[in-house]
């Protein structure tokens, strides 16, 4: 595509279950070692599923006074410290680039929920009150209202006053918060976008919602076994938690302060389905739409890719789906590419996931390494890729492919690439 500026990561940070670090992350999932367990943030005994993947997160140690954790929800402490990371590893001075061509693009599925969860018990009593007390809800409730107080956040924090946008798109808001601000820089409309996603979901009422759907698993066994996709014994996904930001830069920008480069966005798609608020069509095709879409304005073939990152989310209706969009998308490529699903070991943290998931897509291509799917033992066989079972395997990633699927139909895809290489 011509006339339009090429985008790179230039800083990665992560905040995840099992990883209060973009190293502990990357380390973690390339073990294949599970971070799931029983939920500690409330008592799940009442409900069907009760395992979670959690984050051990302490907003002291990144730096967050006692002020910034009594006003801000949890997702937005893990936004602002994986956001730190990232800006720090990129090598940004703030006070040298332009602020008015800085932005930031930040993800949520749920945005607040523990804070307004919480809140309304108190203001209730519980449940118990028709006609809630206003009078004993915290000062800062108005901003739990709105997910796009985390963005704000961001933005007031770096001094950043380019656009400040929340994407909230389900289960796909990772992705495209990354998408959308690469095709501001790719416009011209910045220079440098802090751009990721964060969902702390794990509270009572999101846990009710997926049981009442039957989406999450009932496993109660040893918790680390409870996250399967694409294996024959899965019963449903793992709520998560977690964010990940990325620094985006414009490649002239990023090499005339030189900067490292981890990779190249290539491209980015998305189309929905138009068919059921949380069913898929088995073939695939909106999906295989936006791979193929993605990998042309990439101009990366089939055969050029060197990992995928799946959406696998560990449910019957996505795994089929998504091996489908594969084959329809890659053709004969489907059944050579290494493809693994992090959810496995880090969990579904819903919208949070996409942008965690473009951070291992980036560190497989620094780094040479395919992380593995975690508990895939006994693969379905309408399920017939090579999805990496058990360990992670070193291979040249010149080009990664990750996807996401969302509930109302979203399905995205993005490709990352070493910059220069093929």
């Amino acid at each position: 595509m011509t006339g339009l500026h090429r985008v790179v990561v230039t800083g990665i940070g992560v905040v995840a279950p099992g990883g209060a670090t973009r190293e502990d992350f990357w380390q973690r999932i390339v073990s294949g070692k599970p971070a799931v367990r029983r939920v500690t943030a409330f008592d799940p005994e009442p409900f069907r599923s009760r395992i979670a993947a959690e984050c051990d997160f302490d907003p002291a140690a990144y730096g967050l006074t006692p002020r910034d954790v009594r006003r801000t929800d949890r997702f937005v402490q893990l936004a602002l410290a994986s956001a730190d990371e990232a800006v720090r590893d990129s090598g940004l001075d703030l006070a040298a680039v332009d602020l008015d061509r800085t932005g930031v693009s930040l993800g949520t599925a749920v945005g607040s929920s523990i804070t307004l969860e919480d809140e309304y018990v108190v203001v209730s009593d519980r449940g118990r009150d028709w006609a809630v007390h206003a009078d004993h809800a915290m000062p800062f409730l108005h901003d739990a209202l709105v997910p796009s107080n985390a963005a704000a956040e961001l933005a007031a924090r770096y001094g950043a006053r380019a656009q400040a946008t929340v994407v909230s798109t389900g289960c796909t808001s990772g992705i495209d918060s990354i998408g959308h601000a690469y095709r501001l820089i790719q416009d011209g409309e910045a220079d440098v976008m802090v751009a990721g996603a964060s969902d702390a979901p794990i509270t009572p009422i999101t846990v009710a919602c997926f049981d009442a759907i039957r989406a999450t698993t009932p496993h109660d066994g040893d918790p680390e076994e409870g996250s399967r996709p694409f294996d024959a014994d899965r019963q449903g996904f793992v709520l998560g938690e977690g964010a990940a930001v990325l620094v985006l830069e414009r490649l002239e920008h990023a090499v005339a302060r030189g900067a490292r480069i981890y990779c190249e966005v290539g491209g980015y798609a998305s189309r929905a389905n138009g068919y059921h608020m949380t069913g898929l069509r088995p073939d695939g095709v909106e999906l295989g739409l936006a791979i193929e879409d993605a990998m042309r304005q990439a101009a990366v073939a089939p055969d050029d890719l060197g990992y995928i990152s799946a959406h696998g989310s560990g449910t019957v209706q996505n795994d089929r789906h998504e091996t489908a969009a594969y084959k329809r998308a890659l053709g004969e490529a489907a059944w050579t590419t290494p493809i693994s699903s992090i959810k496995s070991v880090v969990g579904h943290s819903l919208g949070a996931i996409g942008s965690i998931e473009m951070a291992a897509c980036a560190l497989a291509i620094d780094r040479g390494v395919v992380p593995p799917t975690a508990n895939l033992t006994t693969p379905d066989p309408e399920c017939d890729l090579d999805y990496t079972p058990l360990h992670s395997r070193e291979a040249d990633v010149a080009h990664a492919l990750s996807v996401g699927s969302g509930f109302g139909g979203f399905q995205s895809a993005m490709v990352f690439s070493r910059v220069g290489g093929a």
